[in-house]
């Protein structure tokens, strides 16, 4: 990052992510759906109630037998206890309430859900992490752990360390989220991409967060 870019991000007055952080806050206290309820009325303030609970997804549903990240978990929070239409992936309410939560974990460490059926979903998420896809023949690994602190171009690669999202990446202009990297990412060496929510998609975050077991939780970052 840049001198000029750090000094940004550093800054919560200058840092753009912060719209979403409040715009998160607002959602968080807003009844909903036909409950009419909020996700206050049920967890209370969020800034209490939210502390931690970021660094711990991915995690398992017993319900529905398969691995959830944070916004799935919002997502299933508004179907289950509110009774209201879940909020599109990618949407800005849902990176709202996504980055809001995810706030409330600065700086706590990445705790990987210790539920054994996690350990299937980490396994498949290091096979496609190791798995060399698309026109340019190219694995996650070979950039991103063989090469990493080089550079690609005039970019430095990073160790895919996913501990600082949703980001605001000056490349989108706006607000995004891992699965939307990974997807870039796919498309960059030019393979088919997987969906948003979808269980490659979550077991590679889950694998990485893995990886990542230990580090901070990093809020409103910015990107280039």
């Amino acid at each position: 990052m840049s001198a000029e870019l750090q000094a940004m991000q550093d800054d919560t007055e200058a840092n753009p992510g912060l719209f979403w952080v409040l715009d998160g806050e607002r959602l968080y206290a807003e009844p909903a759906g036909r409950v009419g309820t909020s996700c206050a009325d049920c967890h209370g303030p969020g800034e209490s109630a939210m502390a931690g609970i970021a660094a711990r997804y991915p995690a398992w549903d017993d319900v529905l037998a398969q691995p959830v990240d944070l916004a799935g978990r919002i997502g299933l929070c508004r179907t289950r206890q509110q009774q209201a239409d879940p909020l599109a992936r990618g949407s800005d309410a849902l990176l709202a309430l996504t980055a809001y939560v995810t706030h409330q974990s600065r700086g706590l460490p990445v705790v990987p859900d210790p539920t054994p059926e996690m350990d299937r979903v980490r396994a498949e998420g290091r096979a496609l992490f190791a798995r060399r896809i698309g026109q340019l023949n190219l694995a996650c690994a070979q950039c991103h752990a063989d090469n990493a602190g080089g550079r690609l171009a005039a970019a430095l690669i990073p160790q895919a360390h996913p501990t600082g999202y949703p980001q605001y990446r000056l490349q989108w202009e706006t607000m995004g989220s891992l699965h939307r990297r990974f997807r870039n990412c796919m498309t960059g060496v030019r393979a088919s991409t997987f969906e948003p929510g979808s269980r490659p998609l979550m077991a590679l975050e889950a694998f990485l967060k893995d990886r990542a077991a230990g580090l901070a939780v990093e809020t409103l970052p910015i990107s280039p």
